[in-house]
């Protein structure tokens, strides 16, 4: 069976190498590794005329010649990106299909190169192999070594070609060029809102989760950020380093005198790129900036409303707590807000501070003003955006909008009935108590709701505000002038569920209705005869009076 096997020729194999030595040794340049390790070059005979650096292969030494040369003759199909080296290429190519071949035996997580992997499992081993020469600390990564030695050497290599600003990592350089693209890729899955970095993203979502993590170990208090236990930890030392060279005031934080300082200097440093606004802090930009994104990342944990600012939820909380904290000295009311005692106040003062400069009718509400000069203007800035219609004030569009939106966030505690707005609620609560405050100056008449009184008023005035635009006749309300609309039109929108007949006013559907159930709820008090409709009793009851029509 041996004399089966091919020979090999072993002086052909011996001499070819030393040909290839000599040929390579003499175009080597002289160098000592060449000339102490004659055993190494037997194998490694391939010589770089560069660097003297040598490899057993000729296409490993064309390879590391790239170095030098900076030639790339492998490019992606896909990006059109070239590379020195093939497997560079298809390491590369994996970012365009996402193959991740190289998986952990310890987590299962998948990676696209085999040197990604490798460094991931120092996570798991807790290997550190790279050390720092000056303070000993040791890392698990090359680039987080290199990045740790810029602290002691200072060096900051990477540079914004917009400001020429630099940093010491490529990282901090990314983050920092954000400012100039305005770029925001880290989303919220919670709220939509958008960051610049992740860990203001991180720190955002601390609102939604509530997460604390950072405790006080003087008050046990806890906060969302570290910055803000630092802050909060000079309550207890009474620290204040930074004072004001104009008027002497010192503060805790340096952030805070520089924002104290626009007092002086009246700078407005922060500008809304929606309508040019400027603001002396960046939170009043941010706050403000929530008009135009109609963010309102603020909710109610009770009723699910939101709000665009902190504090406007909590007040709209005390609507649930019932709470009023800011009572009146004079009458002893109390309310849940500041500006509202204050509004209160001027009921005792008789103070209207706030002038109309068309009329000169003063109002002790700015709101009120303003509200008032819509008159004079016919302004209607607040628009819907669901159907375009226009109103002159915030309040009425909110109020509109419900229409789109069918809540009912105010709920009576006595019957569980749900309103859209507070007004609809407390007039409905009226019901239940049978308060009615709006009494009639001309009869004593009263009323639970104002709207009624100025209905009301009309039967002693004689007035008919709403009038028809198809043959001039007028009402006294807006309801009687929509029944007789439906004359010109035809419309019947009230339908027999019993018949299929249709009416164009309830009251007339309701009277039919009785046709089908035999309901006769006029009753004579003469004979006791009963009636489906009020005009029939009428015209019986003329038989006992002998009335004659």
């Amino acid at each position: 069976m041996n004399s089966l096997k091919p020979t090999r020729d072993i002086s052909a194999e011996q001499e070819e190498p030393k040909d290839l030595v000599s040929h390579h040794q003499s175009d080597c340049p002289d160098l000592p590794e060449v000339n102490e390790q004659r055993s190494l070059t037997k194998k490694k005979h391939h010589c770089c005329d560069q660097c003297g650096k040598h490899f057993p292969k000729m296409s490993k030494l064309e390879r590391h010649q790239r170095i030098h040369t900076g030639e790339k003759p492998y490019g992606c199909d896909q990006c059109g990106q070239h590379f020195s080296t093939m497997s560079s290429l298809k390491s590369h190519q994996r970012i365009h299909t996402g193959e991740k071949p190289y998986g952990c035996d310890q987590c299962g997580q998948q990676f696209s190169t085999m040197s990604s992997l490798k460094t991931h499992k120092r996570i798991h081993t807790g290997e550190k192999p790279y050390g720092c020469d000056q303070c000993r600390q040791h890392f698990s990564t090359m680039s987080s070594l290199k990045s740790h030695q810029r602290i002691h050497t200072g060096e900051k290599p990477n540079g914004c070609d917009q400001c020429g600003q630099h940093f010491s990592t490529m990282s901090r350089l990314k983050t920092h060029k954000i400012i100039h693209t305005g770029e925001k890729p880290y989303g919220c899955d919670q709220c939509g809102q958008h960051f610049s970095t992740m860990s203001s993203l991180k720190k955002h979502h601390r609102i939604h989760t509530g997460e604390n993590p950072y405790g006080c170990d003087q008050c046990g208090q806890h906060f969302s950020q570290m910055s803000s236990l630092n802050t909060h930890q000079r309550i207890h030392t009474g620290e204040k380093h930074y004072g004001c060279d104009q008027c002497g005031q010192h503060f805790s934080h340096l952030s805070s005198l520089k924002t104290h300082q626009r007092i002086h200097t009246g700078e407005k440093p922060y500008g809304c790129d929606q309508c040019g606004q400027h603001f002396s802090h960046l939170s009043s930009l941010k706050k403000h900036q929530r008009i135009h994104t109609g963010e309102k990342p603020y909710g109610c944990d009770q009723c699910g409303q939101h709000f665009s600012h902190l504090s406007t939820l909590k007040k709209h909380q005390r609507i649930h707590t019932g709470e009023k904290p800011y009572g009146c000295d004079q009458c002893g009311q109390h309310f849940s807000r500041m500006s509202t005692l204050k509004s209160h106040h001027r009921i005792h003062t008789g103070e209207n501070p706030y002038g109309c400069d068309q009329c000169g009718q003063h109002f002790s509400q700015m709101s009120s003003l303003k509200t008032h000069q819509i008159i004079h203007t016919g302004e209607k800035s607040y628009g819907c955006d669901q159907c375009g219609q226009h109103f002159s004030q915030m309040s009425s569009l909110k109020t509109h909008q419900i229409i789109h939106t069918g809540e009912k966030s105010y709920g009576c505690d006595q019957c569980g009935q749900h309103f859209s707005q507070m007004s609809t609620l407390k007039s409905h609560h009226r019901i239940h108590t049978g308060e009615k405050p709006y009494g009639c100056d001309q009869c004593g008449q009263h009323f639970s709701r104002m709207s009624t009184l100025k209905s009301h008023h009309r039967i002693h005035t004689g007035e008919k505000p709403y009038g028809c635009d198809q043959c001039g006749q007028h009402f006294s309300e807006m309801s009687s002038l929509k029944t007789h609309q439906r004359i010109h039109t035809g419309e019947k929108p009230y339908g027999c569920d019993h018949c299929g007949q249709h009416f164009s006013q309830l009251s007339n559907l309701k009277t039919h209705q009785r046709i089908h159930t035999g309901e006769k709820p006029y009753g004579c008090d003469h004979c006791g005869q009963h009636f489906s409709q009020l005009s029939n009793l009428k015209t019986h009851q003329r038989i006992h009076t002998g009335e004659k029509p």
